[in-house]
């Protein structure tokens, strides 16, 4: 049974977690060290979320909620769930789990991007209900 929980203590298995998951997701990004970690495990506006499969964590995601002059709003990122453990509706529990934390937060919305190559994620945000915006995305590199 899939069980999803917060991140509130980083310790050797989560940060094994993550060495294992983050490369998973992004090759030019590294994994997050524990002290990474525990600055967004302590930070109130981020919240890890962890997929276990019998006590193994097999996904993870973040949630960050925030406010802005036009309401609470609320943003995930970095949602990878372990090639062993895809296609068991891990991705959809975690998305589930944020979005009731963000509506209890009182997010007005809850944002995401995701690669067009990511054919079953893009598939699995459709159906939980994610609505692709007509809009522009732009990144600015501050390094």
């Amino acid at each position: 049974m899939i069980e999803i929980s917060e991140a509130t203590t980083v310790d050797d298995e989560l940060v094994e977690a993550f060495g294992r998951l983050i490369p998973q997701l992004s090759r030019s990004n590294p994994a997050p060290d524990a002290a990474a970690l525990s600055a967004i495990v302590e930070s109130d506006a981020s919240t890890i979320l962890v997929a276990r499969d019998d006590g193994r964590i097999v996904g993870s995601m973040t949630l960050a909620i925030f406010r802005i002059p036009t309401g609470v709003r609320a943003w995930i990122e970095d949602v990878v769930v372990d090639e062993t453990a895809r296609g068991q509706g891990i991705g959809r529990l975690l998305n589930e789990r944020a979005l009731e934390i963000a509506r209890h937060a009182g997010a007005t919305t809850v944002d995401l991007t995701s690669r067009p190559s990511r054919e079953a994620a893009n598939r699995l945000y459709r159906r939980i209900g994610f609505v692709e915006r007509d809009t522009n995305v732009y990144r600015y590199s501050v390094d």
